[in-house]
């Protein structure tokens, strides 16, 4: 295997410096304009009935703020506020129900944050319930959600349980405790080992857990050690994220020392032992940025050319509508992209006044689709076949692509387009190749490793 160091340090450091998107959607969220409800309804009304759905709910709420977070929440404990959100998604479910057609039934639900926990053991249950009850659920859907280990007593455990949670991902981001106290985030490691025991008692068969490197004080040995816990922990799926430091985006991050922060070469033999030390433990490196087992559904779906990419990342999921609810939430269908108000009172306002919530958005043009096409196979699978590439594409794309392959980052060959063994942790600089919208600013995306 060529290592990722093994490329010229220059070049290490231009492209692991280089800001782009994460590509979870194409065009990007940046690039959203304001949408109108109408527009809204009727690409909800557009759901066929064989058509399957995937519900996303977002709660914005944590009981106390980690200081890397880059996510859309906020701090409380007030009863009050939670219990009018819960209300909120409710309303909000059941006027996106009475919009949907006949449709092929929710194939996934994912709770996502904040911390979905926050509403309590009532509230989840609840919010569950409420949406069973407006879409009508497939059977064997797949109920996912983000959990804090620091939250799940056994009262939070139960309600889990109740609403037939199949999957779980804990934040875990590093073990050591030095780290973890420079970034906010203190859980003893005797903690997320309860959880995880928790979670497996309960029947949940898909546990992941999510790592960061480049944190404050971060070395690679602290990395190594986190990557191993996860292995032993037995989680069937490991994500390993770069920390993004965006204070100007999230005033919040300003806690972190910045000069505490590794270096990029530091960050990149980070990212290169904790892909050593999870491929060593039996996992199989999938995208970008995750790991699993290899008889994990992730895994078999890179396999086989399969695999997705949607806002939650990589998935197996192919629900051609994927519904957001809740403030911030965005959701995907054959029409376009649709995100709710993210500004908790306006989402809430326009709850209650009857309409549907969406501010932003936007219309997917036919070039939007061959292109997003396109970016999702590079950054699912690492190659794309050159006959997939229409020829106006391509005449855009190759300046760029032929930098890569001069670069040793990318080799053309066969027909296909793939990264080399070295450069495959600068998949985004091969799908940026096909970006019609790019124009990397420091301010929007985070650096590229």
């Amino acid at each position: 295997m060529t290592e990722i160091t093994a490329l010229p340090a220059e070049t290490l450091l231009r492209h692991a410096a280089a800001p782009l998107p994460r590509y979870t959607s194409y065009p990007t969220a940046p690039h959203f304009a304001p949408l109108d409800a109408a527009t809204y309804d009727t690409w909800l009304r557009q759901a066929g009935p064989e058509d399957a759905l995937s519900l996303y709910a977002h709660v914005p709420f944590c009981h106390a703020l980690c200081w890397y977070c880059g996510c859309h929440t906020a701090v409380t404990r007030s009863a009050a506020r939670i219990a009018r959100y819960t209300d909120g998604l409710a309303r909000e479910a059941a006027m996106v129900a009475e919009r949907l057609p006949r449709h092929g039934g929710v194939a996934a639900l994912h709770l996502g944050g904040g911390t979905p926990t926050a509403l309590g053991a009532a509230g989840l249950v609840r919010l569950a319930a409420v949406l069973r009850g407006a879409f009508a659920f497939r059977p064997g859907a797949e109920v996912a959600a983000e959990l804090d280990p620091r939250t799940l007593g056994a009262d939070l455990l139960d309600a889990l349980g109740a609403i037939g949670l199949t999957r779980a991902s804990l934040g875990v981001q590093d073990i050591t405790p030095a780290v973890q106290a420079r970034i906010g985030r203190v859980q003893p490691v005797a903690m997320v080992l309860a959880a995880v025991r928790g979670l497996r008692a309960l029947g949940v068969g898909g546990i992941n857990i999510d790592l960061i490197y480049g944190l404050p004080g971060q070395q690679v040995a602290e990395i190594e050690a986190s990557a191993r816990f996860a292995a032993d922990c037995g989680a069937d799926r490991v994500a390993v994220f770069g920390y993004a430091h965006v204070p100007w985006m999230k005033p919040h991050q300003k806690a972190i020392r910045a000069e505490e922060l590794p270096d990029a070469p530091l960050r990149l033999r980070q990212a290169e032992a904790a892909a050593r030390v999870l491929t060593g433990a039996g996992y199989v490196a999938v995208g970008l940025d995750h790991f699993a087992l290899r008889d994990d559904a992730l895994a078999r779906a890179a396999a086989s050319g399969r695999l997705r990419r949607n806002f939650q990342g990589y998935t197996t999921d192919t629900a051609p509508f994927l519904v957001g609810l809740g403030a911030s939430a965005i959701g995907a269908m054959p029409g376009g992209y649709a995100q709710n108000e993210a500004e908790e009172r306006r989402w809430l306002a326009a709850i209650e006044a009857g309409r549907l919530p969406v501010a932003r958005g936007l219309a997917l043009s036919a070039d939007d689709r061959i292109r997003g096409s396109l970016i999702e196979r590079v950054m699912c699978d690492g190659a794309i076949a050159t006959a997939a590439i229409p020829a106006e594409v391509m005449a855009d794309a190759a300046p760029r692509i032929g930098a890569l392959v001069a670069q040793g980052l990318v080799a053309q060959e066969g027909g296909r387009i793939a990264m080399t063994q070295a450069g495959r942790p600068f998949l985004r600089h091969l799908a940026a190749c096909f970006d019609a919208y790019l124009a990397p600013v420091p301010a929007r995306h985070s650096a590229a490793v």
